[in-house]
């Protein structure tokens, strides 16, 4: 038996670090995560190494977390800035003179400071290279992240936005398929029943995509 014969029989498995042969500029996040303010879910890969540093301002006092589905793809140079960031906007000067030695100041309440939530991407999000996300953004399930743009608004599922700030492109597909593919939730699937399922995720044509995937929901 082959090692690729093998591991057809094993599955893939989400707590490998590494998970594409011979290269070690690809992670599955899940695995190397150590902060239980990032949550992230199985099959989830980022195109580089030490995903953590890429979430900046994540300070532990501020409890924020950064919640990330199955199955999405993080390119290189993606950055997610976290509530940390933020600075004092209601009062005439934003500079945080309580951090710096020699001003003594003490720091404002938590409630005093911008607090925008949990950042949280669905699942089946590519997020394209050198991106940013800013604080307690919600990308919806399928979106697509445009190369270099910053995210700083909600984006609803199964949509393109690219460019700084983020705008609407297009929707991915019509109304039909993007409610067939929200109840379908085919990340959440066992991984044998989505590897027999791939040939119509990777299908283009639509119409066919539409009819399997009422043909499987109907069968539950």
């Amino acid at each position: 038996m082959t090692d690729k014969e093998d591991r057809n029989m094993k599955g893939p498995n989400p707590d490998e670090i590494y998970p594409v042969k011979n290269c070690e500029r690809v992670t599955y996040i899940r695995p190397t995560i150590k902060n239980p303010n990032i949550i992230v879910g199985e099959f989830t890969y980022f195109s580089d190494v030490d995903f953590e540093s890429h979430v900046e301002h994540h300070y532990p006092w501020y409890g924020d977390r950064l919640i990330i589905g199955k199955f999405c793809q993080i390119a290189a140079g993606v950055r997610f800035i976290m509530n940390g960031a933020n600075h004092k906007m209601n009062c005439a000067s934003t500079y945080p003179f309580y951090i710096f030695n020699g001003w003594d100041r003490e720091a404002p309440q938590k409630s005093e400071l911008p607090h925008k939530g949990d950042t949280v991407v669905g699942n089946d999000v590519w997020i394209g290279q050198d991106a940013t996300i800013l604080p307690g953004v919600k990308i919806g399930d399928g979106a697509i992240i445009g190369t270099q743009s910053v995210v700083g608004s909600d984006v609803e599922p199964y949509t393109i936005v690219a460019g700084n700030p983020a705008r609407v492109i297009r929707k991915r597909f019509d109304k039909e398929l993007i409610d067939l593919l929200l109840e379908l939730k085919w990340w959440n699937m066992e991984v044998a029943e989505i590897r027999e399922f791939i040939p119509i995720l990777y299908d283009s044509d639509l119409r066919t995509v539409k009819e399997q995937i009422i043909k499987r929901l109907r069968r539950e």
